[in-house]
């Protein structure tokens, strides 16, 4: 088999390094019993040999040809699925009637839009297991209070504990990267659902950090506030102030307030 070309706009950077990848794969607990794994963006399978050594239910969604075509001869005959298309586009409640985990080497140019989707299929994926930019892997995991504490940070948090495990550095990929990339663990919380009105919530949090610098008062300025709402106190705040508590709690005020 030769070997897969590595492309740009795929934002394809294939892991090397033989110790990385098992350490990866090992950080996949099966947390809730979880036994059906989606491993994203597979490559040459340098991860997906450490995977299958495990006790999972493994399927590989590609979307590069070329890397399907070198998969299938690679792993034919071994007991797992491999498609062809992109992550972002699947539907996966028609692939996972039950609980799932997702791991991969995530593409870096679509890393957030990736964890934007497990918060939309949150009831399914139990744990995510992924290796990205390490801004991203920070900003993500990072507490309340912190410079690089954002939208997916307060998003994820509401359902998942957020763990950094390690660094990554450049040279362990073909081609390196520009960036140091890190791999983080995601485990889903018990929260079924937000005591609040959950798309309101997910539309507060965006505002909010969408001019960041701003106190609250003037960054929800646009979604249209009362004077009774704009006289709380945590809105002399700026948004990385705020946990994930608070802005629920915003989020049922501001709801309340245009009912009045």
């Amino acid at each position: 088999m030769s070997k897969v070309r590595a492309k740009k706009h795929l934002g394809q950077h294939f892991l090397c390094d033989l110790q990385v990848a098992e350490r990866i794969a090992c950080s996949l607990t099966g947390f809730g019993d979880t036994r059906n794994v989606l491993e994203i963006g597979p490559g040459m399978g340098v991860l997906t040999d450490y995977l299958l050594e495990k006790p999972w239910e493994l399927t590989l969604i590609e979307i590069d040809s070329e890397s399907v075509s070198y998969l299938r001869e690679k792993y034919a005959g071994r007991a797992l699925t491999i498609l062809e298309g992109d992550y972002l586009a699947g539907k996966y409640r028609e692939l996972y009637k039950a609980p799932y985990a997702i791991i991969g080497n995530f593409p870096y140019n679509i890393s957030s839009q990736i964890f934007f989707k497990v918060l939309e299929e949150r009831d399914r994926v139990m744990e995510v297991v992924g290796m990205l930019q390490k801004e991203v892997a920070e900003r993500i995991t990072s507490p309340k209070g912190n410079k690089t504490y954002g939208i997916l940070s307060v998003l994820l948090q509401a359902f998942y504990v957020a763990e950094y495990l390690f660094t990554v550095p450049p040279d362990v990929f073909d081609p390196p990267p520009k960036v140091n990339s890190a791999v983080i663990r995601l485990k889903r919380n018990s929260v079924q659902e937000l005591p609040c009105n959950e798309k309101l919530f997910f539309r507060l949090v965006k505002q909010a950090f969408h001019t960041r610098r701003k106190t609250l008062r003037n960054a929800l300025k646009p979604m249209g506030l009362s004077e009774a709402f704009k006289s709380m106190e945590l809105l002399d705040l700026r948004a990385e102030q705020l946990g994930v508590d608070d802005f629920v709690y915003l989020t049922q005020k501001l709801e309340s307030s245009w009912k009045q």
